[in-house]
């Protein structure tokens, strides 16, 4: 065999190899259930290999009222869910998403540079630092954190949004109206002795999601 075909040879192993690689990553995400699903398929990109329980959305010095996002992660049983991801992408203090200029697709870029991922501990619980939202400029929408979930090596799915009950759009009409995915993402805002606002959004693997594959199947 000369030495011309032998680099053609292995030039195209090369090739055949990095598209099986491509191809074994696409088939590790987890799919995508609960449709419609605006963005999940955003949650992958980016996604660092190395996560703890607690994260950032925004980064330090970006302008707004500081805020913690804390909580706890059940599986349908009641029972704390460690290892689960959880995602969070937001507007900026004007009402704003923010163009992330790193962005890898459109999708990606539609939820701005203010995100983030957290794993869940042992015990379920993550949290976020951030600042608090800007609601929407000229709209009735309520001020919300648009919130997902991956279950590592099961499925993924958004939940309801984290809303601020001492909001004003947030109409007891609209209260009523909201799907309940996830469980409430209706949130009690309240200062810590730093001034900085907290908040708890629980979440219950499944709830209210169509499609959840049943106990012990993926």
């Amino acid at each position: 065999m000369s030495h011309r075909l032998i680099a053609s040879v292995l030039a195209m192993g090369f090739l055949l190899g990095c598209a099986g690689s491509s191809n074994a990553r696409e088939a590790q995400r987890e799919p995508i259930v609960g449709l419609p699903c605006e963005g999940c398929e955003a949650v992958f990109e980016g996604l660092p290999k190395r996560l703890t329980s607690s994260s950032r959305i925004a980064p330090l010095g970006e302008p707004g009222e500081p805020m913690r996002i804390q909580g706890t992660v059940r599986d349908p049983r009641g029972r704390p869910a460690g290892g689960v991801i959880v995602y969070a992408y937001q507007t900026n203090a004007q009402g704003l998403y923010v163009p992330d200029e790193h962005a890898e697709s459109a999708v990606v870029a539609r939820h701005g540079r203010l995100h983030g991922w957290a794993r869940t501990d042992e015990a379920g619980r993550y949290q976020f630092d951030t600042i608090r939202p800007g609601g929407y400029p000229n709209s009735y929408t309520p001020v919300h954190v648009h919130m997902h979930v991956i279950e590592v090596g099961r499925c993924t799915y958004s939940i309801d949004e984290l809303l601020f009950d001492d909001d004003p759009r947030l109409t007891p009409e609209k209260r009523i109206h909201l799907p309940d995915r996830g469980g409430s993402g209706i949130t009690h805002p309240r200062r810590d002795e730093t001034g900085r606002w907290l908040v708890t959004r629980d979440i219950v693997l499944g709830q209210g999601i169509p499609g959840y594959p049943p106990d012990g199947k993926k």
